[in-house]
């Protein structure tokens, strides 16, 4: 018998229909072995050595593996292609207690859960690659170093339940600082001048835009008033209008790239509104099942044997006019991308149906049309670009410009969806010819003004982080979730903004430990565990650079540093109804809440009245809901008090004024429009765990019980 080892169960049933009866396959259910939940676990004092521990789910599972082991004539590790898997090898034999030369010890990757590429991998296997494991143990403890030193000072400046991270911590930064841009944009107003003209007696009409006036040429700031504007109009106001010159050019549109990781999470965002971790969850099933390959890559390479069906699909499918004469290939953007690793793409070309699960079959429906489209011929567009004046002394010109597609390529099957939907649709212009007169419809001036820049949605988020060299393929899902799940920033409308405490921590962060949140150092430690992975360098050498100066930093700033320079304590015209002391407004865990300021000898306080969603409504004690603008104010059925809006650690909700004598409350939710993917009947609303985290669930709970972790977004059209 022989023994091959995985992290997923999912994986044993794919794989054993492949391997025949001499083979057993056993999941590791991830990683065996981590450092300790409870402490540092990093010995700092002698070359950064790690404490690893075995979990208590991981003891019964190795104890399985350690069985088979002992009868196995070869263990096959068979963990995932990247520094992830081969790290999980690696603990998986420290577990054991086996030695990574042993003889019956063979590591074996592939890069698609296939026959071939199984049978392939089992007759090609090779050792521990200890390079790839030292720069994931290299990440780990530097990530460990970070969040274990930092966030407890955070917890003692701030407030408890914050963490800090190397990628988390930078993507917070980006996020504030695009906030404030926002805020400190200051318009400038601007003046678009256009005319809507036709062929002479043609229903067709077209829009052309001042570019020239008085032979000097208008830009798009230059018009800056409304009676700029106003002289301008009153100059063509009957003006006739005649086609000066046009001219007529092809442009060529190349198609993108296969899939990367990150660029698989853009456009699974933009074109079906799946957030990072849910396209990571749903893209690990279609591995899983064998119908995609690895999801974790940054590299845009196809294999040969994948060329060669994607070439026979198209010419298949859609014709010789779409096949290119050789193959297309592609540049990788990062540096480090490990070459011998593929693009995600399906394993079978000639599967357009992959799963029953919608969200799987429409994310593999997406990586099919990409990979296809990336080996098609260009789109071919053609460009109409006529000049037109106006029959008045200072001679102004116009510019009608309209594109249409000659030969559609690629575009048959993809087209790359767009992050913003601001752009301008391509207008359709008539055939033109040099001196033709043009009948005048109307004429335009239309007051703008420039716009500040837009706040991150999860898509541009991680475009700007992996532009930046920030975070790897494995980084950006939960990276994503973490800045949300910790309360630094939320979602509104599919957009990242800060909330209070994430520019707080910010702030704290860029001023006193600059090192942590600066783009460029955070870019250079990934790129130096990179080369650890290459064997170019020691992963404590890594560690060693950063830790000394940031632990010196550490000592000092938790000296000086003192809460009130941070936290904004605001004062309420009131005092304690117990000492008599006044109210204060305090920052906590859940939001803001008034505490006593005799504290801790004093023990009041209560939820701060705040502001709900218009669209709030809330659930009476039948179980009915009832909009919130009539509950609130309401009188309470219990003693006649008055029912206010409250924040607790569950969210928004109602309760009695007369508070903590009367303990009447009622609970609040906010209907998202979406339905229960579920049950079909009820809608899908916020609600809170017991530790305050949010999560969405049906309406109709308890007789329907779905529930999720990701905000719930209606379904962008593809």
């Amino acid at each position: 018998m022989n023994l091959v080892i995985v992290e997923s169960p999912a994986k044993v049933k794919t794989i054993g229909k492949y391997l025949g009866k001499d083979y057993k396959i056993l999941a590791s259910f991830g990683h065996v072995r981590d450092l300790p939940v409870s402490e540092l676990g990093v010995n700092t004092k002698l070359n950064y050595e790690p404490k690893y521990v075995i979990p208590p789910k991981s003891k019964k599972i190795i104890s399985e593996i350690k069985t088979s082991e002992a009868k196995a004539k070869e263990i096959y590790l068979a963990t995932d292609l990247d520094r992830e898997g081969e790290a999980i090898s690696w603990h998986i034999l420290e577990a054991l207690k086996i030695k990574g030369d042993d003889p019956k010890v063979k590591r074996i990757t592939f890069a698609e859960i296939t026959k071939s590429a199984i049978e392939k991998a089992i007759k090609n296997p090779r050792k521990l690659d200890m390079n790839l494991v030292d720069s994931q143990q290299g990440r780990r403890i530097l990530d460990r170093l970070v969040g274990y030193k930092l966030s407890p000072l955070l917890w003692k400046k701030v407030k408890s339940g914050l963490s800090a991270g190397r990628v988390q911590s930078v993507a917070v930064r980006l996020v504030v600082e695009r906030e404030r841009e926002i805020k400190n944009f200051k318009p400038e107003e601007f003046w678009v001048i256009a005319v809507l003209l036709s062929k002479k007696g043609d229903e067709l009409k077209f829009k052309a835009t001042l570019i020239e006036d008085g032979g000097k040429p208008v830009k798009k700031m230059d018009i800056k008033t409304k009676k700029e504007a106003d002289n301008i109009k009153k100059k063509l106001h009957e003006a006739n209008y005649q086609v000066l010159d046009v001219t007529e050019s092809e442009s060529l549109r190349n198609p993108s790239a296969p899939f990367t990781t990150s660029t698989l999470q853009m456009e699974a965002s933009r074109k079906l509104g799946f957030s990072a971790k849910q396209t990571m969850a749903v893209a690990q099933k279609l591995y899983e099942e064998g119908h995609i390959t690895y999801m974790r890559t940054d590299s845009t390479n196809l294999s040969a044997d994948a060329l060669s069906a994607i070439r026979s699909t198209i010419l298949k499918e859609y014709g010789e006019k779409y096949l290119p004469e050789g193959v297309r290939a592609y540049q990788t953007k990062s540096k480090h991308a490990q070459e011998a690793h593929e693009a995600i793409r399906p394993t079978d070309f000639a599967k357009r149906e992959a799963s029953y699960d919608a969200r799987e079959q429409r994310l593999y429906d997406l990586i099919w049309k990409r990979t296809v489209a990336s080996q098609m011929r260009e789109a071919v567009i053609k460009i109409i670009e006529a000049k037109i004046e106006a029959n008045i002394s200072s001679k102004p010109v116009f510019l009608a410009r309209g594109e249409s597609i000659k030969f559609d390529g690629f575009i048959k099957v993809y087209t790359e969806g767009k992050d913003d939907e601001s752009e301008e649709e391509a207008i359709t212009i008539p055939e033109l010819k040099k001196e033709e007169n043009l009948d005048f419809h109307e004429l335009l001036a239309d007051q703008k003004f420039t716009e500040p820049p837009k706040r991150y949605t999860e898509a541009t988020l991680v475009k700007k982080l992996e532009s930046l060299g920030i975070g790897r393929p494995s980084t950006y899902a939960p990276t994503m979730s973490t800045i949300v799940d910790r309360g630094y920033a939320r979602l509104d409308e599919r957009r990242f903004k800060p909330e209070e405490i994430g520019e707080i921590v910010n702030d704290l962060l860029v001023e006193h430990f600059p090192e942590v949140v600066d783009y460029k150092f955070t870019a250079k430690m990934e790129d130096e565990l990179d080369d650890v992975a290459e064997g170019k360098i020691k992963w404590q050498l890594v560690i060693d650079e950063f830790y000394k100066p940031f632990e010196a930093e550490l000592e000092i700033k938790g000296k000086e540093l003192e809460k009130q320079d941070f936290v904004k304590i605001e004062e309420l015209k009131e005092k304690c109804p117990e000492c008599g002391k006044i109210l204060l407004i305090r920052p906590g865990r859940y939001g803001k809440f008034v505490a006593c300021s005799g504290y801790p000898e004093c023990k009041y306080s209560r939820p701060l009245e705040t502001k709900a969603d218009k669209k709030s409504e809330v659930i009476t004690e039948n179980g009915e809901t009832e909009k919130l603008s009539e509950a609130e104010g309401e009188k309470c059925e219990k003693c006649g008090g008055k029912m206010l809006l409250k924040e607790g650690r569950f969210g928004k909700f109602l309760a009695c004024e007369n508070y903590p004598k009367c303990k009447n409350t009622k609970t609040i939710i906010t209907p998202t429009g979406i339905k229960c993917p579920e049950c079909g009947e009820g809608d899908v609303i916020e609600r809170r765990t017991k530790k305050g985290r949010r999560f969405w669930g049906c309406s109709r709970y308890p007789s329907c019980k779905y529930a999720t972790w990701d905000e719930p977004v209606k379904e962008a059209k593809s």
